[in-house]
């Protein structure tokens, strides 16, 4: 497959530069979109994947200074060249030092203009090749599903959290596979030969929580008719997967940070501590500095948490990935089921990609799943997929359903995309179980 042409923006506020150096770009084979200033060029940015920026030092209202800070701060791998007709010193240092990788002053040959290009483009190129070189292909070595660019951030990350054994938080909705994460960092780590912990916090009671995490000794209280080791003493020299770390209290959060901090836990009833050395996953659906500023999950142990984050992408922003995991899931459960992968229709695809997946991948991997035992032709079409799904077309014909019906009609897709879960389906809606009764019970009673 021919290599991607290199993509350059030239963001100069005059016409006549900009036709000039469009012209002799094209010539030299480049893709050239042009931008009259610096908001304009932002929007560009936003919409075109642009591997060079060639910039004016002098617009008016904003500079191309600010344009290669903002570049700085939002794009990690796009490179800047910097042209001016002003030029000083102290303007060359600072335009190097906010980041441009050249600095041009009109006016220039086209000798200096292609060795200035050269140079940056050599350096793009060989980041390219290292970048491929240590990110490893998913599927393969993590068992992870995806190529699409933001996967390709969280295999990164992942990379450099094998190397070290600081906390990791993993955030992102229900289903997108933090677990899978957790499991990929583990058994990739030099803690691989000791135990991997998985621990969901919000599925313990909290008065059990303490005993299940710290372990008791005998007679520590009614019922503790043995000692028995906690899941940090049972992940010693391994990793302990703290799942839903939101959902503890802050009495059990208070416990965690001493521990987190001494790398010692004392039994429930016991008199002395015992040191460990567990690495500490963490993961949650929900926003912990949100719930840092509304005093329900403590700052310190926040930070303590937080040295490492991957952000998992939700599925309806990974359209790259729905069909390498659509046809993954196909040829697992065919296998499963004893029977040949049926093909998708590309009218099933296109279906698919418009539905917002308010599960994930793990609402997917169920979809195709049902799919298979309940499709008997070869062939899986748009009439096959679930209700959902063909409404989430209809939705498009036209706005003229009431709002009640339209926040009954998704609660309903939710529910169905779970199996019924209400306790899974209030998560991903954002709301208690009793918010979650009261809606389904006022639908009933408007029949």
């Amino acid at each position: 497959m021919p290599e991607k042409r290199m993509s350059i923006l030239v963001v100069d506020d005059s016409a006549d530069t900009i036709e000039m150096l469009s012209r002799k770009l094209r010539k030299r084979d480049f893709t050239v979109f042009t931008a009259g200033n610096v908001p304009d060029a932002l929007r560009t940015l936003e919409k075109v994947d642009i591997d060079l920026v060639v910039t004016d030092f002098k617009m008016p209202k904003v500079s191309g200074l600010e344009l290669i800070r903002h570049i700085r701060e939002n794009y990690h791998q796009l490179k800047v060249i910097m042209i001016t007709g002003y030029p000083t010193i102290d303007g060359a240092v600072e335009a190097v030092k906010s980041g441009a990788e050249e600095y041009l002053i009109k006016p220039f040959t086209d000798d200096e203009l292609y060795k200035a290009i050269d140079e940056v483009i050599e350096k793009i190129q060989t980041e390219r090749i290292s970048k491929k070189s240590t990110v490893p292909d998913s599927s393969e070595d993590y068992g992870i599903i995806g190529r699409s660019q933001s996967m390709n951030i969280v295999f990164h990350s992942i990379e450099k959290s094998i190397a070290i054994s600081a906390t990791v938080l993993i955030t992102g909705e229900s289903g997108t596979g933090k677990e899978l994460v957790a499991r990929a960092i583990h058994y990739h780590s030099p803690r691989s030969s000791a135990p991997f912990i998985a621990v969901n916090c919000g599925a313990i009671p909290e008065n059990l929580l303490e005993s299940e995490l710290f372990g008791f000794v005998k007679g520590a209280f009614t019922g503790a008719n043995e000692t028995r080791a906690g899941f940090f003493l049972v992940a010693d020299g391994g990793t302990l997967f703290l799942d839903e770390i939101s959902e503890t209290s802050l009495s059990m959060q208070v416990k965690l940070l001493r521990v987190l901090q001494d790398q010692q836990v004392t039994m429930i009833g016991a008199k002395q501590s015992r040191k460990v050395d567990v690495r500490i996953i963490a993961a949650t659906n929900k926003n912990l500095q949100s719930l840092v500023q509304q005093g329900h999950f403590r700052e310190d142990l926040f930070y303590r948490l937080n040295v490492i984050t991957i952000d998992l992408p939700p599925l309806r922003e990974r359209n790259d990935d729905l069909i390498i995991l659509t046809k993954h899931f196909l040829d697992k459960y065919s296998k499963e089921i004893g029977k040949s992968p049926p093909s998708i229709t590309e009218n099933a695809i296109q279906a698919m990609k418009k539905y917002p997946w308010p599960g994930n991948v793990r609402e997917l991997e169920n979809t195709i799943h049902r799919l298979l035992i309940m499709t008997d032709h070869p062939e899986i079409d748009v009439p096959d997929l679930p209700e959902s799904m063909r409404f989430s077309i209809q939705q498009e014909k036209g706005f003229n359903k009431p709002l009640k019906d339209v926040e009954i009609e998704y609660i309903k897709n939710v529910l169905a995309s779970v199996d019924g879960n209400k306790t899974r389906a209030a998560q991903i809606l954002g709301i208690d179980r009793k918010t979650l009764r009261n809606k389904l019970k006022e639908f009933e009673d408007r029949r």
